[in-house]
């Protein structure tokens, strides 16, 4: 690899990964799976290693996660710093471990315990008396002062039996699965957005305001290190154990004394197979030195301890039984299977459904309702079934086959021509009329706010929507909505038909992308009105015309003629034009052609531009702004705190432009 490409991907690297720890550690809201997050830090570790001259003092492989995050108004110093802990992921990298401890100290004693997933506190007390809770912070230098909400945790001593002139622990906050489900439960009764799994709620909630909240959610707390002490001495981790069960603290509750490689691995798979009946979440185990001393000898880099390390272990997988296949229709008509099961806790989040797809993956997994399945969640988010175990099917179970009748309107249904697809044909099937005006306002559509699924479906049930069009005339019975309150009283009512006025004036590629036209996203339609400047000059082109759109094949503009060809969308058409929505583009100020036909896609928080201004620079020098990255995608513009759309450009290989670069592309310094 050429030295600029490595240079240029550590940069991304290293700034993909500071923009996770700062979702992780101080958002308390993680975009990506933990194991995305090691895949990207495995990269960088490689890299480094491959190219030790590049490795600079802020690489975050040189320091912890965080920052200290003031939510709760006070920073403490950190007596002894809060690192993070190196991760491996394979039984050869333990025994490596082991035999590297082996050859640094005489006859290493392990300590194998399990790595609960919450948010690291130190505790400190003086002659006996907890006097501060800190959290990790940057881990070197200071975090949060968190003193008041610790206190009301009720597995937080106030009071060591022994009267320590100093002492330091570090312990892991967390919430239990019951304790989680019902804060959840309460949200959800309240209208308030559900939070994503214990360690985040865990992680919020330490953080709150107000003490009484934390009080509420049962924070829960295990001691897992000693950090500093005065006034007594202790050899050994599980010495320190010892000393504070005694004094009432609650320390990790099943750790196992090592000595050999393979002991330790017998441990790190016992506390794996019990992970799935804890009533918490760990995310591995954790392997270090018992002796004190030795820890000293060794000590640490910048960010991890060298005489520790955390096993992650593989993604979860857990066996449930199907209870029901249930199907649901999308806008295109595409009926979709969904198996729902008993429900299992996976990667720290309730499951009970999981998509089959279509037919042919039905047949080839061989899914019937009562069978038990393995479930796991793909990157540690989205839940698939991966087999059928089919030793434990019980007897009378039958195939199951979506059939040719819709199951919401009852109309025929057919498998679409070299597809998996069954799709209802009736294009007034309530389902489709719903999903497809959803998609009509959605934001990169007509983006009507106000007119959310709520809405649209009372909307449809009160007889005031039937198609598109009829969004455009609710105006007219503005008294009949208010008086009986389909979408709220007066004011909000107005609001939402403004809202609905405002939207006639949306370039004509917003209402493209709204008809839903298969295939045709928003970049699509964007290009196609660059040619063609008006819906209906689009409306009469003819196939090869079409095709001389840059990306537009046979299948796209096969389906777009149509889709105008059709009678019912021909009458929707004329209604939108008769009804004043904008169908025409207006004419734009080019400033050159350097971006010509290029797809650029922009991500993260720019200096020079505003995203509206950026995205009117790429269009008035040809180029066209896409929402997410692909294979066809020519440039990313990437500016701070760039997410998820950096990451799949660099696994894409798409090149990535800094704003600087970008402007020295089109000529302007």
């Amino acid at each position: 690899m050429d030295i600029k490409e490595v240079k240029r991907e550590l940069a991304q690297l290293r700034r993909t990964i500071r923009h996770h720890n700062v979702c992780y550690y101080n958002d308390d809201n993680p975009e990506i799976s933990d194991y995305e997050y090691d895949q990207l830090m495995l990269r960088l570790k490689a890299l480094e290693m491959e190219y030790p001259e590049l490795v600079t003092e802020n690489s975050p492989t040189q320091k912890v996660g965080g920052t200290a995050k003031r939510t709760t108004g006070t920073f403490l110093r950190h007596d002894v710093p809060m690192l993070s802990l190196q991760d491996v992921f394979s039984r050869e990298e333990i025994e490596a471990f082991v035999r590297d401890m082996q050859e640094r100290v005489d006859c290493p004693e392990f300590v194998v315990e399990e790595k609960i997933d919450g948010l690291s506190l130190a505790l400190r007390y003086e002659d006996g008396v907890l006097t501060h809770a800190v959290t990790r912070g940057d881990g070197l230098v200071q975090g949060e002062d968190v003193t008041e909400n610790a206190k009301v945790i009720e597995d937080v001593v106030h009071k060591l039996k022994e009267s320590l002139p100093y002492f330091e622990v570090r312990g892991e906050v967390y919430m239990t699965k019951k304790a989680f489900e019902a804060v959840n439960e309460r949200r959800q009764l309240l209208g308030l957005k559900l939070f994503a799994n214990p360690r985040n709620c865990a992680a919020g909630t330490l953080r709150q305001l107000n003490s009484r909240i934390t009080k509420e959610r049962r924070l829960s707390l295990f001691v897992f290190n000693l950090q500093t002490v005065r006034g007594r001495t202790f050899q050994t981790h599980v010495e320190a154990y010892d000393f504070m069960k005694q004094q009432g603290i609650k320390v990790i509750h099943a750790y196992h004394v090592c000595r050999t490689t393979e002991e330790v691995w017998d441990a790190i798979e016992e506390i794996g197979s019990s992970r799935g009946n804890l009533p918490y979440d760990i995310d591995g185990a954790v392997v270090k030195l018992n002796n004190f001393q030795q820890r000293e000898v060794l000590g640490a880099t910048s960010k991890a301890p060298r005489w520790a390390i955390a096993y992650k272990y593989p993604p979860e997988e857990k066996e449930s039984v199907v209870r029901s296949i249930t199907l649901s229709v999308g806008r295109t008509g595409r009926i979709t299977p969904t198996a729902t099961f008993d429900p299992i806790r996976l990667c720290g989040t309730t499951v009970e459904r999981a998509t089959l797809h279509n037919q042919d993956f039905i047949d080839d997994l061989d899914v019937r309702v009562g069978d038990t399945v393995v479930v796991y969640k793909s990157g540690e988010i989205i839940p698939k079934i991966k087999s059928v175990v089919r030793e434990k099917r019980p007897s009378g179970t039958v195939p199951f086959k979506i059939g040719n009748l819709c199951p919401v309107c009852g109309a025929k249904a057919e498998r679409e021509a070299d597809s998996a697809d069954v799709k209802c044909i009736n294009q007034a099937c309530p389902a489709q009329v719903e999903s497809h005006i959803l998609h009509f306002v959605g934001r990169d559509a007509m983006d009507i706010k106000g007119l959310g699924e709520k809405n649209i479906a009372a909307l449809i049930e009160k007889g005031y929507l039937h198609t598109i069009a009829d969004i455009f005339r609710l105006k007219d019975h503005r008294e009949e909505l208010i008086a009986q309150g389909v979408v709220g009283k007066e004011k909000n009512t107005d609001k939402l038909l403004l809202a609905i006025e405002e939207s006639k004036k949306k370039e004509p590629h917003c209402l493209l992308t709204g008809l839903g036209i298969p295939g045709i996203g928003k970049a699509a339609a964007f290009a196609l009105m660059q040619r063609f400047k008006t819906l209906e000059a689009l409306a009469m082109a003819s196939k090869e015309s079409i095709l001389a759109v840059r990306d537009m094949g046979e299948t796209s503009a096969a389906t777009i003629r149509a889709y105008f060809q059709n009678e019912g969308n021909a009458q929707i058409f004329r209604e939108l034009q008769q009804l004043d929505v904008v169908t025409a583009a207006q004419e734009r100020e080019m400033k050159g052609n350097q971006l010509e036909n290029m797809i650029i896609v922009v991500t993260g928080t720019l200096e020079k531009f505003s995203r509206r201004e950026i995205s009117e620079w790429i269009e008035q020098h040809g180029g066209r702004v896409a929402s997410s990255v692909s294979k066809k995608t020519d440039y990313l513009v990437a500016g701070e705190n760039a997410g998820s759309k950096l990451q799949k450009a660099m696994q894409l290989g798409v090149k990535i432009l800094t704003e600087e670069e970008f402007l020295q592309m089109i000529g302007h310094s």
